[in-house]
């Protein structure tokens, strides 16, 4: 029987990094959930890897069609910004883990929809201020840089990865990834096989 690991983590802690360094090991073999969003794809990204990206008209099909498991709305300098994860024929646990980037609220749903048996979380965190430096060198390097949202995005986290919320959700499972992602990539890796038996 397979599982979903949920990859959690403010923005700017290496989720997206730790990410691809364990859908590339052989060794795992794990399948990757790609979610869903209306944002603008940024410079660096491709259509089907980082995120679907899609129209509201789009979302609003999914949203009618009961295939959206969860849906997260983010009211952004830019206007509202959606992510969410779509049911879509792609997951089968009967044979296969896979690996998701998501938030508390997300996990929580994702969670509830495949069973707690079959939905794990892993916590990525990262010191504040090491976490600014790295989303403004990120920022710095669109070619339209958003600082604004950069700073909405940071204080928002403050409050959706908050302690409280993170116990509420019964998240305990913690990496930190304030030196080399590579490193915490490892011990993800390890998490998992030890999970596997």
């Amino acid at each position: 029987m397979g599982s979903i690991y949920c990859i959690m983590g403010k923005s700017s802690s290496g989720k997206d990094t730790i990410f691809k360094l364990l859908l590339g090991r052989d060794d795992l073999q794990l399948k990757r959930i790609v979610s869903y969003t209306t944002r603008p794809i940024r410079s660096n990204e491709k259509p089907g890897e980082e995120y679907n990206y899609v129209s509201l008209e789009e979302k609003d099909a999914l949203v009618a069609s009961g295939k959206v498991i969860e849906l997260r709305k983010y009211d952004t300098v830019h206007g509202p910004w959606f992510y969410f994860t779509v049911d879509d024929g792609k997951i089968d646990l009967e044979k296969d883990d896979y690996l998701v980037i998501g938030t508390v609220e997300s996990f929580v749903k994702i969670r509830d929809y495949y069973g707690s048996d079959k939905v794990m979380p892993i916590y990525i965190e990262v010191d504040d201020g090491l976490r600014l430096s790295r989303a403004l060198d990120r920022e710095r390097q669109q070619a339209q840089p958003k600082y604004e949202e950069m700073c909405r995005r940071f204080l928002a986290d403050q409050q959706d990865f908050s302690e409280e919320n993170l116990k509420a959700a019964k998240i305990t499972t913690l990496f930190n990834n304030d030196e080399d992602s590579q490193n915490t990539s490892e011990k993800i890796a390890q998490f998992i096989k030890n999970r596997r038996g």
